[in-house]
């Protein structure tokens, strides 16, 4: 079984590792697709801290990872998933309900955030705001 998942894995931490290795539990390969920075200025509005090339190898040195790509567009999921040949695509259950539309090409699953940590919350801390 081959699984997919994607993110934009700024501020890297145990959250990510975490959810990174259950989804490769779930199968015999894991790809992963990195947010371009240009994506992450567009769907959230602010830059990563680390670009897209130290994101990349960041999440491509990790023994649980098989491949890696740029993810250039959220509409593109569909086509990722048929070129990478996706039997499962992972992600975090703050997605519930976003990628269902994707079921007829691969199972669809959705999983429990690390309680307390988030890249969020990681550039709140470093900026002294409080959530």
């Amino acid at each position: 079984m081959r699984v997919i998942t994607f993110g934009t894995f700024d501020l890297f931490h145990i959250g990510h590792v975490r959810l990174l290795k259950r989804a490769r539990e779930l199968g015999g390969s894991l790809t992963v697709g990195v947010s371009t920075d240009a994506l992450n200025v567009e769907k959230k509005g602010l830059s990563p801290f680390y670009s897209q090339d130290h994101r990349l190898e960041i999440v491509d040195s990790l023994r649980f990872v098989d491949e890696v790509f740029y993810e250039e567009s959220l509409e593109k999921k569909r086509s990722y998933v048929e070129f990478y040949r996706a039997d499962i695509l992972v992600m975090g259950e703050d997605w519930a309900g976003k990628f269902d539309y994707l079921s007829d090409a691969c199972s669809v699953v959705y999983l429990p955030r690390t309680d307390g940590v988030s890249s969020t919350l990681i550039r709140d801390a470093l900026s002294g705001e409080k959530r």
